[in-house]
């Protein structure tokens, strides 16, 4: 039987393993290798601040991923498949190594973000375009 995750450890464990699938994967990972050209030493603590705050609810997150995957998009556009790639990986990572209560709740809680990340980066342009053109 496999673990829960419980501990910043096993946060750890879930993200350096996720990135790794991210950083070999055929669709994704040339968006985190070659566009934003990520900093793995400087991304990874990031990430376990960031997920140990969304699963455990510790916190100790600082930063603003919107902004991030908002200027991402302006250099690469953004498209469904990638973020259902996103979602499959970090999904099956957690299924290679945890199962539980907080382990069911992390698919359901990336899979949140994800899709609300999805929505306001595709809406963003939109939203602005209301305002400066409203209808008559």
């Amino acid at each position: 039987m496999k673990k829960d995750i419980e501990t910043r450890e096993d946060v750890e464990v879930l993200v350096n393993s996720f990135y790794s699938k991210v950083q070999q994967d055929d669709l994704i990972g040339p968006i985190f290798n070659d566009v934003a050209k990520v900093d793995w030493a400087y991304h990874l603590p990031k990430m376990y601040d960031f997920f140990e705050t969304i699963i455990l609810g510790h916190k100790g997150f600082k930063g603003n991923p919107m902004e991030t995957h908002f200027k991402l998009n302006r250099e690469f556009p953004l498209k469904p498949k990638h973020f259902d790639q996103w979602k499959s990986l970090f999904f099956a990572t957690i299924d290679e190594h945890f199962e539980g209560l907080n382990a069911s709740e992390a698919k359901q809680k990336a899979a949140s973000i994800a899709d609300l990340m999805f929505y306001k980066i595709n809406n963003q342009n939109a939203g602005i375009n209301v305002l400066k053109h409203p209808r008559r």
